[in-house]
């Protein structure tokens, strides 16, 4: 028995553009992420230090990781979503 998409497949003329963005978006990620790596391993003391609330400088900057992490995925579900269209729409013209 063969099993067809759920959904209907349809050309992706965005797919060259949208990994170029990801592929910019996941860089700019390590970057910040590499920041908190040297941190972590050349400078423990500067993470221990309170930053906000009295809360320490690590746990600050990791939930920062994980904001930050979900904020570029919106970013990038919404940018991806708006050029799909725009190509699309050119596609079928």
């Amino acid at each position: 028995m063969l099993h067809e998409p759920a959904a209907k497949q349809e050309a992706d003329n965005a797919s060259d553009w949208k990994a170029k963005l990801g592929i910019k978006l996941f860089w700019l990620y390590c970057i910040i992420y590499m920041g908190f790596v040297a941190l972590a391993v050349f400078a423990t003391e500067t993470l221990k230090t309170p930053a906000l609330a009295g809360v320490n400088l690590a746990i600050i900057y990791g939930m920062g990781l994980i904001i930050f992490a979900i904020i570029l995925g919106l970013v990038y579900n919404h940018a991806c979503t708006k050029k799909e269209n725009e190509m699309n729409q050119k596609g079928a013209e």
